[in-house]
């Protein structure tokens, strides 16, 4: 997880949302490896950078009041109350599920790096939930922690099978569904953990008198936390939230209330933002079959980088991904074959001049592209003081190439092999376009890790994705015959 520091509770004032500098941050990170047994992101300070004159004010805002509430959770996060480490860990749980827990990530990384280094809390951690909670909470972090050495010992001797009385408490079962879905391939005891703890859940939905535990169960089976998106489910949890062992509710949720309401207006600066430089491009008045969905371009950047201080960061990302959709839908809709070799060659050499080789129809596109990438560009170099534009021009020349190929395959009626095809696609995914930016955007590609590492990064997401896009399309089309 990268550790960027967050706002401190007197920075939410003047929160900057629009810059004109193209402000991104004020820290670098790098990769390192804190040990053997964890791969850390690490900060390093960076000169300040000049500050944008529009800054953000949530009204009714009482900066003291939030930090009061800050400086209580770091307390209890720093002592263990009553001596007991799991109310910790719930703690930093509940932090993590209302998405605040960038207010206190030193805290959160001690705690688990006491937690770590304590090698026997498996093995004093008898209910299956605790031990769940605190194989999950490590998991996430990167902590490497054998999953056989942990479950074991809930099998039965006998047969090897999960004993029997697990499947009499529900939030044991809860835990270790939801500690399952961290497996690795090859981790066949989480395997076997997520089909009996999934069993006994759906069987448990079958014949339960409670609504309330009724839908706990089926929005664990349905959006266990590791596979779904934090910020979608934190105000149903603010909500249900009933403290740690008689404490923290009034607290916490009063926090996590304050904190998402100016999350929330903090998105939705940033959309309108988006919205008006895409509609300041004019490339859906010009190319009316292109899709216009500002909204979905900048939820991803929303949902991946949650922090409210990487504001720019976001804005820029879904500046990425529009072209990724906008270059996509002019191969797909709009050129023929010659004219889209004209346009990927352009892309390829990255001047200006070679827009008056295109059709007139794609000169917004190019020049708007141009524009952006090497505007982005810029910006990371102020801020890290490395230029990626030769590595950010190389990733669209890549995407343009791949979707090149496909429209030559599509137009000759060759049908390429399963291999050719899905080589192909994992570049025309455009997820490893995203990627390289994102990373870039986080000040990771200036130094520690290369193209080469992103590609093998993103490779089974964009084949995923790729095939997942391809499956809707087919469904798309046989719905249209039918």
């Amino acid at each position: 997880m990268a550790i960027i520091r967050a706002f401190s509770p007197s920075e939410y004032p003047s929160m900057h949302i629009k810059t004109s500098t193209g402000q991104i941050g004020r820290r670098s990170i790098q990769v390192s490896c804190r040990s053997s047994n964890k791969w850390t992101v690490q900060e390093n300070p960076l000169k300040e950078t000049s500050r944008s004159q529009t800054s953000y004010n949530h009204d009714g805002f009482n900066s003291t009041k939030f930090a009061q509430l800050v400086n209580d959770v770091k307390y209890a996060l720093r002592t263990e109350r009553n001596g007991n480490r799991l109310d910790n860990l719930a703690l930093v749980d509940a932090l993590q599920r209302m998405g605040i827990e960038h207010h206190f990530q030193e805290e959160i990384d001690s705690i688990l790096q006491k937690e770590y280094e304590d090698r026997t809390c498996f093995v004093k951690y008898q209910n299956p939930y605790d031990v769940s909670l605190s194989f999950r909470l490590l998991r996430q972090e990167g902590y490497h922690v054998p999953a056989a050495d942990v479950f074991t010992k809930f099998k039965n001797n006998d047969d090897g099978t999960f004993g029997v009385n697990l499947s009499q408490n529900v939030g044991g079962l809860i835990g270790l569904y939801e500690a399952a879905q961290l497996g690795v391939e090859g981790e066949h005891i989480l395997d076997e953990l997520a089909n009996f703890s999934g069993e006994h859940l759906n069987a448990r939905l079958t014949n339960n008198d409670s609504c309330v535990q009724a839908r706990l169960i089926k929005e664990t089976l349905k959006y266990p936390y590791h596979k779904s998106l934090a910020s979608c489910k934190a105000k149903s949890f603010i909500g249900n939230f009933k403290g740690i062992n008689g404490w923290g509710r009034s607290t916490l949720q009063e926090l996590a209330n304050i904190e998402y309401s100016i999350t929330k207006e903090i998105h939705q600066h940033e959309l309108a933002q988006v919205s008006r430089w895409w509609r300041s491009l004019g490339l859906a008045e010009e190319l009316k079959l292109l899709r216009d969905q500002p909204l979905k371009w900048y939820t991803w950047p929303m949902a991946v980088l949650t922090d409210p201080r990487m504001s720019q960061r976001r804005i820029e990302l879904a500046k990425c991904i529009t072209f990724v959709y906008v270059i996509d839908d002019i191969f797909d809709l709009y050129g023929s074959v010659e004219e889209l070799t004209l346009f990927s060659q352009a892309v390829n050499r990255w001047e200006l001049s070679a827009m008056m080789d295109l059709p007139e129809y794609m000169w917004s596109s190019y020049r708007a592209l141009y524009d952006t990438i090497n505007d982005i560009g810029d910006n990371i170099y102020k801020i890290y003081g490395q230029n990626p534009t030769q590595n950010l021009r190389n990733t669209w020349a890549s995407l343009c190439n791949a979707f090149l190929k496909e429209a030559k395959w599509f137009a000759s009626g060759v049908i390429p092999t399963a291999d050719e095809y899905l080589k192909n696609g994992l570049v025309s995914s455009g997820v490893h376009a995203v990627l390289v930016h994102l990373f870039y955007l986080l000040g990771l590609g200036v130094s520690s890790i290369s193209l080469e590492d992103i590609s093998a990064i993103s490779a089974s997401a964009a084949m995923i994705l790729r095939l997942w896009d391809d499956l809707g399309t087919a469904k798309v089309t046989q719905k249209k015959k039918c």
